[in-house]
């Protein structure tokens, strides 16, 4: 059983899923990175403030005496607009990358085969093997 798993993990695919999947953790990072310190503040000047706190308030909070507010129900739209602009520069960037790739592979396909004898000459090849008995 420890063969197979080890068979298993050891394929081709799914060494090459686990090296795209950390690639692509790693990538998000950088992104997520961008986003927050490049992409957010310019944003944010045209809202005044940065895009990641804006927030529709429901109902307002209460300052406690540490002077965080406590009881406020808000909509966080900030921060889904910044996970959705992330998203689509990840999205983009991979979509890039394979059809870099799908290209690629076309660039690198075999010529086909050369054609073999013909079933003529084939029946030819037996017809003269007989022959010679």
């Amino acid at each position: 059983m420890l063969k197979e798993f080890k068979d298993f993990a050891m394929k081709g695919n799914l060494v090459d899923i686990a090296v795209g999947f950390v690639m692509g953790a790693a990538f998000k990072q950088v992104v997520t990175s961008f986003t927050g310190g490049i992409v957010s503040p310019l944003i944010g000047l045209i809202f005044n403030a940065d895009l990641k706190d804006l927030k529709y308030i429901v109902k307002d909070g209460v300052a406690d005496e540490t002077g965080k507010v406590v009881g406020e129900v808000a909509v966080l739209y900030g921060d889904f607009l910044t996970n959705v602009i992330d998203f689509i520069i990840v999205a983009f960037v991979m979509f890039l990358i394979v059809k870099g790739l799908n290209n690629l592979k076309k660039k690198e396909e075999p010529a086909p085969a050369p054609a073999g004898p013909s079933q003529e000459e084939l029946l030819e090849q037996i017809r003269d093997l007989l022959a010679k008995k």
